[in-house]
């Protein structure tokens, strides 16, 4: 399933599902609004969007209360969220999954917002969006290719070759096609043996992450195997890691190989730059098929994700 795709004079409704926006972080969202707006987009904050009734956050009522009225508000054609954080998934429960697929809508996010992207697709079957917040992707310098970048596919509907927005790796050869799932790694991992986790057999996985720990990593990539989430995928895509090769001897990619082969996993792993913490991002399309060649370091986005 898929949602239209934007056009000037569209409602974007702002959420904040995750982590509270305090009093020094409020003109960074004006800022990211400001750029919406530039686009002639319209905006609208949800009546909890600036709640702290948790001290750090909205309670998973009224974050839930703001997205189902997002959804059912036939004049909102997009839900946004202002920045990350770690509690979304406490929502989850609470979230009008019967009106989420009777009301397809374009809903985009990253970072602990990884957790609600990939629920939605995996209940509804609705194409959601790994793309830049407000506060940090939109309203914090972005760079020509995000806003490009958010306009290409959100408005344009662009398909194909993702754009690169700095160097591509190969870090292991090959392949491969499937649903694109994931995001960041840590809050992938919060949907493990839940009801909505994605079935990420013979997906291509994309994973990020802020800062890397090896011995956390080494845990976190067999949760996800040991939860089926890893070692059924047909490959991987690995963006920006933020922090990584300041922390000798070992990378991200270096144990997700080693947990790989561990595993007698043989799948391609792509490294990107397109996509992660404080760095350019695109947006990919989460629950459509991709095409990704770890040899050639291309990515493509192989179908339409917005009417």
């Amino acid at each position: 399933m898929i949602a239209p795709r934007l056009s000037p004079g569209d409602l974007i409704g702002v959420v904040s599902p995750s982590a509270v926006v305090t009093d020094e972080g409020r003109p960074q969202l004006d800022a990211g609004i400001a750029v919406l707006e530039d686009l002639g987009l319209r905006v609208r904050l949800a009546d909890h969007a600036l709640s702290a009734s948790l001290g750090y956050s909205a309670t998973p009522a009224e974050k839930a209360a703001d997205l189902n009225r997002m959804v059912a508000d036939p004049e909102v054609r997009a839900i946004m969220c202002t920045q990350g954080g770690t509690t979304a998934n406490a929502c989850l429960p609470l979230l009008d999954w019967p009106a989420l697929a009777a009301n397809p809508k374009v809903l985009v996010g990253m970072s602990d917002i990884t957790v609600l992207v990939n629920a939605v697709f995996a209940r509804t079957g609705l194409i959601t969006f790994h793309g830049p917040d407000l506060m940090w992707g939109l309203g914090r310098d972005p760079s020509a290719y995000d806003v490009e970048e958010f306009t290409a596919r959100l408005v344009d509907g662009t398909v194909g070759p993702v754009r690169p927005a700095g160097p591509r790796g190969t870090i292991r050869p090959g392949v491969a096609e499937g649903p694109l799932l994931g995001g960041n790694v840590e809050c992938l991992r919060k949907l493990a043996g839940t009801p909505f986790a994605p079935d990420v057999t013979g997906a291509v996985l994309l994973l990020e992450t802020l800062g890397f720990a090896a011995d956390a990593g080494h845990c976190c990539f067999h949760h996800l195997a040991q939860a089926g989430m890893l070692d059924r995928v047909a490959g991987i895509v690995v963006g920006h890691v933020d922090g990584d090769g300041q922390a000798p001897p070992l990378r991200l990619v270096d144990v997700l190989v080693e947990v790989l082969d561990e595993l007698g996993c043989d799948v391609p792993v792509l490294r990107i730059a397109d996509i992660g913490h404080n760095c350019p991002n695109t947006v990919l399309p989460i629950g459509a098929r991709v095409r990704m060649d770890a040899d050639r370091h291309l990515l493509e986005i192989a179908e339409p994700c917005l009417a």
